[in-house]
């Protein structure tokens, strides 16, 4: 790994590794260097919380980063900050697009990694969101960049969403599964330590990363009927938007979901019906589902609550 000190993560003092140039992780090109963060903006905000939601190992049916873009449209999030895609994918497996803008000309669309803030009116924290695509490369170096964001933004709490196919009956609400690497949060809020071991994804490098700099993290994690793994299930989406308003205190218009919800719940039904063994399958899993105790994050009120008392005590 990069070695580590308290001012940056990571450090490397070779060329094209990242390196510490005032408070930017950058690359060093040529005799130039660059930093492949580039602001926008400097808001100014209050206590915030970082979102994160990227596609890949841990993003089923696109769940987790559709759910962030529906909070990202519902508070009307401004950019702050951008990653340049350049250095961090195989643009022959993930290939930009081309598109006519309204006066005929070609654009060329590059995968993107915005970082975007809100301001909330209601609760302690205003909200800073990550929604984009795996990077293919040089994690580490990309892992930096996304610690850096969060701690020049002043970023209290990281909380990663994520989505996995699981034996779970479409006709009931998904059961949000939380963890933190970070033991008081275990304790407070009643979550689970990781358990999983076998290959991860950059989020499993960014929670690594958080933990190694003593920055707190929570990840979130929705299953997705593994039959209906269909891009953007809408009752998945709104069970973690629903825990990210548990644990933020932040409102995500989670409700606003519902129409889609009636509408796919009524599409799985008539699939289901028509098939007799899938229709058995579904009734094991709803059984199975009622009988199980799973774990899953406390709700409302008494999260809300804990969550605050912890990250006070840490600033105090």
């Amino acid at each position: 790994w990069p070695t580590r000190d308290r001012v940056g993560w990571p450090t490397r003092d070779r060329v094209g590794w990242p390196t510490r140039v005032g408070a930017g992780v950058a690359c060093a090109r040529g005799d130039t260097t660059v930093s492949d963060l580039a602001w926008v903006a400097e808001p100014t905000l209050r206590r915030p919380i970082l979102l994160v939601a990227l596609t890949g190992l841990f993003d089923a049916g696109g769940v987790a980063t559709a759910a962030l873009g529906h909070l990202e449209g519902w508070l009307n999030a401004t950019p702050v900050a951008t990653i340049d895609p350049d250095r961090y994918y195989n643009f022959t497996s993930l290939r930009p697009t081309v598109r006519l803008d309204d006066d005929d000309r070609r654009q060329i669309l590059w995968p993107t990694n915005e970082l975007v803030a809100a301001h909330i009116d209601i609760g302690n924290h205003d909200l800073v969101l990550l929604r984009g695509d795996e990077p293919h490369l040089r994690w580490r170096t990309y892992t930096a960049l996304v610690l850096e964001a969060a701690t020049t933004l002043g970023c209290e709490l990281v909380v990663t969403l994520g989505a996995t196919p699981g034996a779970v009956p479409h006709t009931r609400r998904p059961r949000v599964v939380g963890s933190s690497t970070t033991a008081g949060l275990v304790r407070r809020l009643g979550l689970s330590s990781p358990t999983y071991e076998g290959p991860t994804g950059l989020i499993g490098v960014l929670l690594d990363a958080l933990d190694d700099i003593g920055l707190a993290s929570v990840s979130l994690r929705v299953p997705v009927p593994h039959y209906a793994l269909r891009a953007g299930h809408p009752q998945a989406m709104q069970a973690l938007l629903l825990h990210v308003e548990h644990v933020t205190g932040a409102p995500t218009g989670h409700a606003d979901l519902d129409c889609e919800i009636a509408a796919e719940r009524h599409r799985l039904d008539a699939y289901v019906a028509d098939d007799d063994k899938i229709r058995r399958y579904v009734e094991t899993l709803e059984s199975r589902y009622d009988a199980e105790l799973a774990m899953s994050v406390p709700s409302g009120d008494e999260l809300a609550a804990e969550l605050e008392r912890f990250l006070q005590e840490r600033d105090d």
